[in-house]
Protein backbone atom coordinates (compact mmCIF):
# COMPACT_ATOMS: atom_id res chain seq x y z
CA UNK A 1 0.00 0.00 0.00
CA UNK A 2 1.37 3.32 -0.99
CA UNK A 3 2.25 5.84 1.72
CA UNK A 4 -0.11 8.86 1.97
CA UNK A 5 1.04 12.04 0.41
CA UNK A 6 2.19 14.71 2.91
CA UNK A 7 2.73 18.41 2.35
CA UNK A 8 6.21 19.67 3.02
CA UNK A 9 6.45 21.90 6.07
CA UNK A 10 6.50 25.63 5.27
CA UNK A 11 9.64 27.48 6.06
CA UNK A 12 8.81 30.44 8.32
CA UNK A 13 9.62 33.85 6.81
CA UNK A 14 12.73 35.55 8.08
CA UNK A 15 12.07 37.63 11.18
CA UNK A 16 13.23 41.23 11.35
CA UNK A 17 15.98 41.82 13.83
CA UNK A 18 14.85 43.46 17.06
CA UNK A 19 16.92 45.51 19.51
CA UNK A 20 16.84 42.59 21.92
CA UNK A 21 18.62 40.31 19.47
CA UNK A 22 21.95 41.84 20.40
CA UNK A 23 24.22 44.58 19.12
CA UNK A 24 24.27 45.32 15.43
CA UNK A 25 27.24 44.39 13.39
CA UNK A 26 30.02 46.98 13.58
CA UNK A 27 30.29 49.36 10.71
CA UNK A 28 33.05 48.83 8.25
CA UNK A 29 36.09 51.15 8.29
CA UNK A 30 34.98 52.57 4.96
CA UNK A 31 31.58 53.60 6.40
CA UNK A 32 33.25 55.27 9.38
CA UNK A 33 35.61 57.18 7.11
CA UNK A 34 32.64 58.34 5.03
CA UNK A 35 30.90 59.67 8.15
CA UNK A 36 34.03 61.53 9.24
CA UNK A 37 34.39 63.08 5.80
CA UNK A 38 30.75 64.21 5.88
CA UNK A 39 31.17 65.78 9.33
CA UNK A 40 34.36 67.52 8.23
CA UNK A 41 32.68 68.82 5.09
CA UNK A 42 29.90 70.42 7.11
CA UNK A 43 32.33 71.94 9.64
CA UNK A 44 34.71 73.49 7.10
CA UNK A 45 32.49 76.54 6.24
CA UNK A 46 32.11 77.46 9.92
CA UNK A 47 35.81 77.26 10.72
CA UNK A 48 36.69 79.10 7.52
CA UNK A 49 34.40 82.01 8.40
CA UNK A 50 35.49 81.92 12.06
CA UNK A 51 39.12 82.13 11.02
CA UNK A 52 38.48 84.92 8.50
CA UNK A 53 36.37 87.19 10.72
CA UNK A 54 37.69 86.38 14.20
CA UNK A 55 41.08 84.67 14.36
CA UNK A 56 42.91 86.61 11.64
CA UNK A 57 41.64 90.04 12.83
CA UNK A 58 42.83 89.19 16.34
CA UNK A 59 46.32 88.37 15.08
CA UNK A 60 46.33 91.53 12.97
CA UNK A 61 45.25 93.60 15.99
CA UNK A 62 48.01 92.00 18.07
CA UNK A 63 50.54 92.93 15.40
CA UNK A 64 49.25 96.52 15.14
CA UNK A 65 49.38 96.93 18.92
CA UNK A 66 53.17 96.57 18.83
CA UNK A 67 53.67 99.66 16.66
CA UNK A 68 52.82 103.34 16.78
CA UNK A 69 52.77 106.14 14.25
CA UNK A 70 55.30 108.94 14.87
CA UNK A 71 55.73 112.21 13.01
CA UNK A 72 59.08 113.41 11.80
CA UNK A 73 60.34 116.81 10.73
CA UNK A 74 58.14 118.82 13.13
CA UNK A 75 55.07 117.26 11.59
CA UNK A 76 55.95 118.19 8.01
CA UNK A 77 57.83 115.03 7.11
CA UNK A 78 54.91 112.62 7.31
CA UNK A 79 54.58 109.73 9.71
CA UNK A 80 56.47 106.52 10.12
CA UNK A 81 55.64 103.33 11.94
CA UNK A 82 58.01 102.49 14.78
CA UNK A 83 58.13 99.48 17.05
CA UNK A 84 56.63 100.29 20.46
CA UNK A 85 56.63 96.88 22.13
CA UNK A 86 54.14 96.94 24.98
CA UNK A 87 54.09 100.72 25.08
CA UNK A 88 50.56 100.91 23.69
CA UNK A 89 49.31 98.52 26.37
CA UNK A 90 50.99 100.61 29.07
CA UNK A 91 49.45 103.77 27.65
CA UNK A 92 45.98 102.18 27.60
CA UNK A 93 46.26 100.88 31.16
CA UNK A 94 47.33 104.32 32.41
CA UNK A 95 44.78 106.25 30.37
CA UNK A 96 42.18 107.71 32.74
CA UNK A 97 39.48 107.88 30.06
CA UNK A 98 39.92 104.19 29.20
CA UNK A 99 39.80 103.10 32.83
CA UNK A 100 36.87 105.39 33.55
CA UNK A 101 34.91 103.82 30.69
CA UNK A 102 34.97 100.47 32.50
CA UNK A 103 33.53 102.19 35.55
CA UNK A 104 30.68 103.51 33.42
CA UNK A 105 29.98 100.04 32.06
CA UNK A 106 30.08 98.54 35.57
CA UNK A 107 27.43 101.01 36.74
CA UNK A 108 25.46 100.34 33.58
CA UNK A 109 25.50 96.58 34.31
CA UNK A 110 24.30 97.18 37.87
CA UNK A 111 21.25 98.96 36.47
CA UNK A 112 20.70 97.04 33.25
CA UNK A 113 21.20 93.36 34.08
CA UNK A 114 18.70 93.11 36.97
CA UNK A 115 16.11 95.16 35.04
CA UNK A 116 16.44 93.26 31.78
CA UNK A 117 16.97 89.72 33.08
CA UNK A 118 14.43 90.15 35.87
CA UNK A 119 11.88 91.66 33.50
CA UNK A 120 12.39 88.90 30.93
CA UNK A 121 12.01 86.21 33.59
CA UNK A 122 8.82 87.75 34.98
CA UNK A 123 7.30 88.04 31.50
CA UNK A 124 8.23 84.43 30.70
CA UNK A 125 6.61 83.21 33.93
CA UNK A 126 3.47 85.21 33.20
CA UNK A 127 3.18 83.83 29.67
CA UNK A 128 3.82 80.30 30.97
CA UNK A 129 1.23 80.57 33.76
CA UNK A 130 -1.97 78.56 33.59
CA UNK A 131 -4.09 81.71 33.45
CA UNK A 132 -2.27 83.15 30.42
CA UNK A 133 -4.27 83.63 27.23
CA UNK A 134 -3.16 84.47 23.69
CA UNK A 135 0.38 83.27 24.42
CA UNK A 136 1.46 83.32 20.79
CA UNK A 137 0.39 86.95 20.44
CA UNK A 138 2.32 88.07 23.51
CA UNK A 139 5.42 86.15 22.46
CA UNK A 140 5.47 87.95 19.12
CA UNK A 141 4.62 91.32 20.72
CA UNK A 142 7.44 91.06 23.26
CA UNK A 143 9.93 89.89 20.63
CA UNK A 144 9.18 92.65 18.10
CA UNK A 145 11.50 95.28 19.72
CA UNK A 146 14.44 92.92 19.21
CA UNK A 147 13.59 92.66 15.52
CA UNK A 148 14.42 96.38 15.21
CA UNK A 149 18.17 96.88 14.52
CA UNK A 150 20.06 98.42 17.42
CA UNK A 151 20.97 101.56 15.50
CA UNK A 152 17.36 102.15 14.45
CA UNK A 153 16.13 101.52 17.99
CA UNK A 154 18.58 104.08 19.33
CA UNK A 155 17.42 106.64 16.76
CA UNK A 156 13.78 106.02 17.70
CA UNK A 157 14.46 106.57 21.38
CA UNK A 158 16.64 109.58 20.61
CA UNK A 159 13.55 111.12 19.03
CA UNK A 160 11.39 110.08 22.01
CA UNK A 161 13.88 111.71 24.40
CA UNK A 162 13.96 115.05 22.56
CA UNK A 163 11.86 117.82 24.17
CA UNK A 164 9.32 119.41 21.85
CA UNK A 165 9.22 116.35 19.58
CA UNK A 166 8.46 113.51 21.92
CA UNK A 167 5.03 112.70 23.37
CA UNK A 168 6.83 111.19 26.36
CA UNK A 169 8.37 114.50 27.37
CA UNK A 170 4.97 116.16 26.95
CA UNK A 171 3.42 113.67 29.39
CA UNK A 172 6.29 114.17 31.84
CA UNK A 173 5.84 117.95 31.68
CA UNK A 174 2.07 117.61 32.10
CA UNK A 175 2.63 115.63 35.29
CA UNK A 176 4.80 118.43 36.63
CA UNK A 177 7.95 116.30 36.69
CA UNK A 178 11.36 117.60 35.75
CA UNK A 179 13.40 114.96 33.94
CA UNK A 180 16.10 115.66 31.40
CA UNK A 181 16.81 112.49 29.43
CA UNK A 182 20.15 113.95 28.33
CA UNK A 183 21.24 115.29 31.71
CA UNK A 184 24.55 114.44 33.27
CA UNK A 185 23.01 112.02 35.79
CA UNK A 186 20.02 110.90 33.72
CA UNK A 187 21.77 109.97 30.45
CA UNK A 188 22.84 106.54 31.69
CA UNK A 189 19.22 105.69 32.50
CA UNK A 190 18.31 106.61 28.94
CA UNK A 191 20.94 104.18 27.66
CA UNK A 192 19.71 101.44 30.01
CA UNK A 193 16.14 101.95 28.82
CA UNK A 194 17.14 101.57 25.14
CA UNK A 195 19.02 98.33 25.79
CA UNK A 196 16.34 96.86 28.06
CA UNK A 197 13.61 97.71 25.55
CA UNK A 198 15.49 95.89 22.80
CA UNK A 199 16.65 92.77 24.65
CA UNK A 200 13.96 91.97 27.24
CA UNK A 201 11.65 90.30 24.73
CA UNK A 202 14.47 88.29 23.20
CA UNK A 203 15.51 86.82 26.54
CA UNK A 204 11.87 86.29 27.48
CA UNK A 205 11.59 83.89 24.52
CA UNK A 206 14.68 82.01 25.75
CA UNK A 207 13.30 81.72 29.29
CA UNK A 208 9.89 80.66 27.99
CA UNK A 209 11.50 77.90 25.92
CA UNK A 210 13.29 76.71 29.05
CA UNK A 211 10.03 76.70 31.01
CA UNK A 212 8.38 74.55 28.34
CA UNK A 213 10.98 71.87 29.07
CA UNK A 214 10.00 71.64 32.75
CA UNK A 215 8.24 68.27 33.25
CA UNK A 216 4.50 68.75 33.65
CA UNK A 217 4.32 65.99 36.28
CA UNK A 218 6.62 68.06 38.51
CA UNK A 219 4.26 71.03 38.30
CA UNK A 220 1.26 68.79 38.94
CA UNK A 221 2.98 67.34 42.00
CA UNK A 222 3.63 70.85 43.33
CA UNK A 223 -0.04 71.72 42.81
CA UNK A 224 -1.15 68.56 44.63
CA UNK A 225 1.16 69.47 47.53
CA UNK A 226 -0.72 72.76 47.87
CA UNK A 227 1.82 75.05 46.23
CA UNK A 228 0.31 78.24 44.82
CA UNK A 229 1.14 79.80 41.48
CA UNK A 230 3.71 82.24 42.91
CA UNK A 231 5.44 79.63 45.05
CA UNK A 232 5.53 77.17 42.14
CA UNK A 233 7.10 79.81 39.91
CA UNK A 234 9.80 80.82 42.39
CA UNK A 235 10.62 77.48 43.99
CA UNK A 236 9.98 75.02 41.16
CA UNK A 237 10.15 76.68 37.75
CA UNK A 238 13.02 79.11 38.28
CA UNK A 239 15.39 76.56 39.91
CA UNK A 240 14.74 74.13 37.05
CA UNK A 241 15.83 76.64 34.39
CA UNK A 242 19.00 77.74 36.18
CA UNK A 243 21.26 76.71 33.26
CA UNK A 244 19.21 78.91 30.93
CA UNK A 245 19.44 81.86 33.33
CA UNK A 246 23.21 81.42 33.70
CA UNK A 247 23.70 81.28 29.94
CA UNK A 248 21.62 84.44 29.52
CA UNK A 249 23.65 86.23 32.19
CA UNK A 250 26.86 85.20 30.43
CA UNK A 251 25.74 86.55 27.06
CA UNK A 252 24.36 89.70 28.68
CA UNK A 253 27.64 90.50 30.46
CA UNK A 254 29.70 89.95 27.32
CA UNK A 255 27.28 92.08 25.31
CA UNK A 256 27.20 94.85 27.91
CA UNK A 257 30.95 95.31 27.89
CA UNK A 258 30.80 95.81 24.11
CA UNK A 259 28.07 98.49 24.32
CA UNK A 260 28.39 101.06 21.55
CA UNK A 261 25.24 102.02 19.54
CA UNK A 262 23.01 103.39 22.30
CA UNK A 263 25.57 105.54 24.17
CA UNK A 264 27.12 106.75 20.91
CA UNK A 265 23.80 108.19 19.72
CA UNK A 266 22.71 109.46 23.14
CA UNK A 267 26.08 111.19 23.43
CA UNK A 268 25.16 113.35 20.43
CA UNK A 269 22.66 115.16 22.68
CA UNK A 270 24.16 114.39 26.08
CA UNK A 271 27.49 116.16 25.70
CA UNK A 272 28.45 115.40 29.30
CA UNK A 273 28.87 111.71 28.43
CA UNK A 274 31.93 112.31 26.27
CA UNK A 275 33.13 110.43 23.23
CA UNK A 276 34.95 107.84 25.35
CA UNK A 277 32.07 106.91 27.65
CA UNK A 278 32.34 103.16 26.99
CA UNK A 279 35.43 101.07 26.13
CA UNK A 280 34.26 100.54 22.55
CA UNK A 281 33.65 104.28 22.16
CA UNK A 282 37.18 104.94 23.44
CA UNK A 283 38.58 102.48 20.90
CA UNK A 284 36.53 104.05 18.09
CA UNK A 285 37.67 107.55 19.03
CA UNK A 286 41.32 106.51 19.29
CA UNK A 287 41.27 104.78 15.91
CA UNK A 288 39.12 106.98 13.69
CA UNK A 289 39.49 110.40 15.30
CA UNK A 290 42.89 110.24 16.92
CA UNK A 291 44.33 107.97 14.20
CA UNK A 292 46.21 106.10 16.92
CA UNK A 293 45.66 102.60 15.61
CA UNK A 294 48.26 101.05 17.89
CA UNK A 295 46.49 102.35 21.00
CA UNK A 296 43.11 101.27 19.59
CA UNK A 297 44.41 97.76 18.84
CA UNK A 298 45.96 97.40 22.30
CA UNK A 299 42.75 98.65 23.93
CA UNK A 300 40.63 96.21 21.93
CA UNK A 301 42.82 93.29 23.02
CA UNK A 302 42.57 94.41 26.65
CA UNK A 303 38.81 94.62 26.23
CA UNK A 304 38.74 91.08 24.84
CA UNK A 305 40.80 89.92 27.82
CA UNK A 306 38.37 91.53 30.26
CA UNK A 307 35.43 89.95 28.44
CA UNK A 308 37.09 86.54 28.67
CA UNK A 309 37.79 86.93 32.40
CA UNK A 310 34.25 88.15 32.98
CA UNK A 311 32.87 85.13 31.12
CA UNK A 312 35.00 82.83 33.28
CA UNK A 313 33.80 84.45 36.52
CA UNK A 314 30.13 84.40 35.48
CA UNK A 315 30.40 80.76 34.41
CA UNK A 316 32.01 79.75 37.71
CA UNK A 317 29.43 81.60 39.81
CA UNK A 318 26.65 80.19 37.66
CA UNK A 319 27.91 76.62 38.10
CA UNK A 320 27.96 77.11 41.87
CA UNK A 321 24.41 78.44 41.76
CA UNK A 322 23.27 75.50 39.65
CA UNK A 323 24.93 73.05 42.04
CA UNK A 324 23.44 74.68 45.17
Amino acid sequence: MAAPLTRPAKTPPPRAASPSDGPAAPKSPGARRGQRRAVTLFMVPFFALFTAVTVLPMFYAAWMSLFREESSGLGFGGTERVFAGFGNFTEALTNEAFLRSFGHIAFYCVLYIPAMVGGALVLALLVDSAMARARRFFQIAYFLPHAVPGLIASLIWLYLYTPGLSPITDVVDALGANWNFFGQDEAIYSVVNISAWQWTGYNMIIFYAGLQAVPREVLEAATVDGSGALRTALQVKVPMIRPTVVLTLLFTCVGAIQLFDAPKLVQLRANTMGEDWSPTMFIYTAAFKGHDYGLAAASSLLLALVAGLLSFVVTKLGNRWKAS
